[in-house]
């Protein structure tokens, strides 16, 4: 069993300002703009929303509205070949979407992920050639990946929702369509929100990091991922999910672990650190009170391993209503730090308990969940 040490000695911060818009001398991507820069952009500035505005109009009946605070003028656009279920058109979405970019006289190109850590390479490498915009073209892993490279940056992070889930699409009122999802970005308000930061051990057992929008599962959650086959996902989509928590729901085992949120400890079987207000689909609202607009996480705190409790809570979500669970509580907090249980016996030993963050497998306990202010510039649609 791995140690549970303090998150605090594990975990040492490794990021610093990721709330300021300081120029960085080493990136020129984030330097701070000169006259000439400035003068330049006012000049350039009316074509380009005249451009926006045209290519909005052509794609729905009614005018767009252009966005004078928007300043995207370079992107990148970087899709999933293998995301969601209709792995065929995918290049041809990301096309579809690229075409729209480009009529709006956007400088724009796409390129493919094949692993995480080729989107997060890539967004670094645009950002540092100049991108304003990174579009995370594929389902809420893909922007996870693409995630990565763009906290602590100016950059924006763009989203074509291609993926099974689209989670943070449907928070933010996207629409599906790969084009209309494009013309939406051309008029949406940039706007910096917090970003949630989860501190692990990987299944290797090293320390790793990683940053979040969408939420952490600690618990069956995770443990639903670890168990997930991802060919069975491609093939059914949301129903794969579905048979998967409905089959873990009537057999899995939920350990304990600790939780400490402030200062009080707690012993749960499922942790939820929740950060939007709408999942779109079944769950719909996961965690009434979680807001991107906030600068903390929704936790909820399953303090019960009773089956029926964890159904009444999914039933809860699925039906919009405001029923009190048993052992089940919301809470508001900045952060959390989860930590095995201590082993039953000495020459026993602790089942691992996983973690996941935005729908993917990351690794085990302990962790330290917690918030970043000011971290990350999304594109909002507007209305």
């Amino acid at each position: 069993m791995a140690q549970a040490l303090s998150p605090a000695k594990c975990f040492p911060r490794n990021v610093q300002g990721l709330n300021s818009c300081q120029a960085d001398p080493a990136n020129p991507a984030l330097a701070a703009p000169g006259d000439d820069d400035m003068e330049r952009s006012h000049q350039s500035e009316s074509a380009t929303l005249r451009l926006r505005n045209q290519a909005c109009r052509r794609g729905r009946p009614r005018p767009c509205r252009s966005n004078s605070d928007s300043s995207m003028r370079k992107a990148l656009l970087l899709y999933n070949p293998l995301s969601g279920r209709r792995r065929k058109r995918r290049q041809a979405d990301a096309e579809e979407a690229l075409s729209v970019l480009k009529s709006a006289g956007i400088e724009a190109t796409a390129a493919p992920t094949r692993a995480a850590s080729d989107a997060t390479d890539q967004t670094k490498r645009a950002i540092a050639e100049g991108c304003d915009t990174v579009f995370a073209a594929g389902g809420d892993g893909t922007v996870h990946d693409v995630l990565q490279g763009l906290v602590g940056s100016r950059a924006a992070l763009g989203i074509i929702p291609l993926g099974t889930a689209n989670s943070l699409a449907h928070d933010l009122k996207l629409p599906l369509a790969p084009a209309s999802a494009a013309r939406a970005a051309l008029t949406a308000k940039p706007r910096r929100i917090a970003v949630g930061e989860v501190r692990y051990r990987d299944l290797t057992g090293n320390e790793s990091q990683r940053y979040f929008t969408v939420m952490v599962g600690i618990g069956v959650d995770a443990h639903l991922f670890y168990t997930l086959d991802p060919l069975v996902k491609r093939h059914l989509g949301m129903a794969a999910y579905c048979l998967k928590a409905t089959r873990l729901w009537l057999t899995h085992k939920m350990e304990y672990f600790s939780v400490e949120i402030t200062g009080e400890q707690a012993e749960v079987s499922q942790l939820l650190a929740v950060r939007i207000a709408n999942f779109g689909g079944v769950l719909r609202q996961l965690a009434p009170g979680a807001s991107l607009e906030r600068d903390d996480l929704r936790l909820v705190l399953f303090r019960t391993r009773s089956r029926l409790a964890y159904l009444r809570y999914v039933l809860r979500g699925l039906f919009a209503t405001n029923w009190q669970v048993p052992g089940i509580e919301l809470v508001h907090s900045k952060d959390a730090i989860c930590r095995e249980l201590p082993p039953p016996t000495a020459s026993g030993g602790s089942p691992r308990i996983f973690v996941d963050a935005d729908g993917e497998l990351l690794g085990t306990l302990p962790a330290e969940i917690s918030v970043i202010p000011d971290a990350l510039t999304l594109l909002v649609p507007n209305g």
